[in-house]
C-alpha cells in the first residue's frame, strides 16, 4: 500500500487502560518511533501512532496513516462486516485524536495562564503556604491585590481596633467579609502563620470566624465573616440605638461563653488581652462574637505565672490593675475587662465616664455605691423599661460584675464560673468593693493573690 503518514503537532498524550484495550478489540504497542511507523505503513490493523510525553505541559505530536486518492477507489476484498467493523474503528480513532488535540490546546492554555500570572512567586511561597494546609478548617489564601480589589482600595473602613482597621469587602463569589489590615505585627513569617493556623483552628459559636488571610510582603491581612449589625458599642453608646433587656443579657452571656471557649476549652490556653465592647460583634440575630482572639502570644498554661505581654496595644477603661503594676498577665485579666463591659452593658455608658449625676466620679466606682445602697435601678440604662428587666438576672449580672473587677487576680472568678452564676447554677456571694476603684492600687509583685479563704482564691 502506498499510504502515508500525516503529522498533527501539539497533540496530547492519550494513556490507554490496557483492560479497556482488552475489552473493545484494539491493541496499544509501545515502540519506538522507527517502529511504530513502519508498523503503520505495512501492517493493516495499524491506523496511528503517537510521539511525545505523558505530560499535559508538553504537548505530543500524532501520525496518522492516510491513504492517497488513488487507493480510495479501489475495490477491496473483505467482508461488509469486516468493512464496517474497521470504518468505525478508523472513524473513532480519529475523533479522539482530534478531541485530544483540542483538550491539550486548552489545558496548554491554561498552564500558560497559571504560570504567567503567578510567575516565579508561586516556587518561593509553596512551601511557606503548605503550613496551613494541616490546620483544621481550610483556610484561603488570598493575594494582596484580591483583597485590594474586594475592598475598593480600602475605601469602607468598619472601624479600627488594637491591632489595625477593618474594612468592609465584597469576594468574586459575593460573599461579605471584613477584611482586618493588622498594623505593628513584628513577628516573623512562619510565627504569623502559626498564630492564623491556631486562630484557624478554633470555632466556636461565640467567636467570629476567620475565613482566610494574606501574608505577602509586609502585608499582613485576616478575612473575617461579616458581622451585620456591627460592634455592641454602636448599641450601648449612642442615642439612636436600643437594646431590650432579653437581648442585652444574651449578649453578656454568649460573649462570657466565647471567652471561656479560649480560656478552657483549648488546647492552648488564649488570653484576649484587648475585651472591649468594640471587639465584641453582633451577627443578624443579636448573637455575640469575640473578635481579635488569638492576636497575641499564646500563654502556655504551665507557666505558673505566665509572661506578661507589654506588646498588646493597651485600650483605658479596661485594663486590670495588674497590667498598670507590670505584673504578669494571666486570663484573670481578661475576666478584669469582661465585668467593665457587663456594668456597661446594663447602664448603657462607658465604664469611666464622669459626670454630674455620678458626683464627678468615675461611672464604676458611683455604680459600687449605688449597689451599696440597695440602689441597683440607679445603674440601669434609662432606656430600658421597668416592665421589661428580669429583676433576678440584673442582679446577677451586677453582682458577677463587681466580682470580675476585683483588685486582685484571684478574687476574681474564672470565665467558666461566671457563666455559671450568670445561668444561676452557681450561687452568688455579695461582692465586696472593688480596692482599686477608689483611686488606690494595692497589688504588688509580691502578692497576687489573697488568703486561701478567699471566695474564687486557686489552689
Amino acid at each position: 500500500m502506498n499510504s502515508t503518514m500525516r503529522e498533527l503537532d501539539n497533540t496530547q498524550f492519550l494513556t490507554y487502560p490496557l483492560k479497556q484495550v482488552a475489552s473493545n478489540g484494539n491493541e496499544v504497542f509501545f515502540e519506538g518511533f522507527s517502529a511504530c511507523r513502519e508498523n503503520c505503513l505495512t501492517q493493516p490493523s495499524f491506523v496511528y501512532f503517537i510521539s511525545g510525553y505523558q505530560s499535559p505541559a508538553l504537548l505530543s505530536t500524532s501520525f496518522v496513516r492516510v491513504c492517497p486518492p488513488a487507493l480510495l477507489n479501489q475495490p477491496i476484498s473483505v467482508s461488509s462486516n469486516t468493512l464496517t467493523k474497521k470504518s468505525g474503528l478508523r472513524a473513532g480513532i480519529v475523533v479522539a485524536v482530534v478531541v485530544g488535540t483540542l483538550v491539550g490546546l486548552v489545558l496548554l492554555e491554561g498552564v500558560v495562564y497559571y504560570c504567567f500570572c503567578r510567575g516565579s512567586r508561586f516556587a518561593a511561597e509553596y512551601a511557606q503556604y503548605t503550613l496551613l494546609e494541616y490546620a483544621s478548617g481550610a483556610l484561603i489564601q488570598f493575594s494582596y491585590k484580591e483583597l485590594q480589589k474586594c475592598t475598593k482600595g480600602f475605601r469602607e473602613k468598619l472601624g479600627a481596633g488594637g491591632f489595625g482597621a477593618v474594612y468592609h469587602g465584597t469576594l468574586a463569589n459575593q460573599t461579605v467579609v471584613a477584611v482586618k489590615q493588622l498594623e505593628g505585627i513584628e513577628q516573623g513569617e512562619k510565627q504569623f502563620r502559626m498564630e492564623v493556623a491556631t486562630i484557624s483552628s478554633t470555632h466556636h459559636l461565640n467567636l467570629v470566624g476567620l475565613i482566610g488571610f494574606c501574608s505577602e510582603g509586609c502585608h499582613r491581612l485576616l478575612v473575617y465573616e461579616f458581622m451585620k449589625n456591627g460592634s455592641l458599642d454602636c448599641f450601648l453608646f449612642s442615642s439612636m440605638s436600643r437594646l431590650g433587656w432579653e437581648t442585652r443579657f444574651s449578649i453578656a452571656l454568649g460573649t462570657a461563653k466565647g471567652i471561656t471557649y479560649l480560656h478552657e476549652e483549648c488546647r492552648d490556653c488564649i488570653i484576649h488581652c484587648d475585651i472591649k465592647p468594640e471587639n465584641i460583634l453582633l451577627d443578624k440575630n443579636f448573637n455575640a462574637k469575640v473578635l481579635d482572639f488569638g492576636l497575641v502570644k499564646l500563654i502556655n498554661p504551665k507557666d505558673h505565672r505566665h509572661r506578661t505581654l507589654m506588646s498588646v496595644r493597651r485600650t483605658r477603661g479596661y485594663l486590670a490593675p495588674e497590667w498598670l503594676a507590670n505584673l504578669p498577665i494571666t486570663s484573670k485579666s481578661d475576666v478584669y475587662s469582661y465585668g467593665m463591659i457587663l456594668l456597661e452593658t446594663v447602664s448603657g455608658r462607658r465604664n469611666f465616664d464622669v459626670s454630674e449625676e455620678t458626683g464627678q466620679k468615675n461611672f464604676s466606682v458611683w455604680a459600687y455605691e449605688e449597689y451599696d445602697k440597695g440602689n441597683i435601678g440607679g445603674i440601669v440604662d434609662k432606656r430600658l423599661n421597668d416592665n421589661e428587666i428580669d429583676a433576678e438576672q440584673l442582679r446577677r449580672v451586677i453582682e458577677v460584675c463587681f466580682w470580675c473587677i476585683q483588685e486582685q487576680p484571684s478574687q476574681r472568678p474564672t470565665m467558666g464560673k461566671v457563666v455559671q452564676m450568670l445561668e444561676g447554677i452557681m450561687t452568688i456571694e455579695r461582692p465586696p468593693a472593688p480596692k482599686a476603684l477608689d483611686g488606690t492600687l494595692s497589688i504588688t509583685s509580691g502578692s497576687v493573690s489573697v488568703s486561701a479563704n478567699s471566695t474564687f482564691a486557686e489552689h
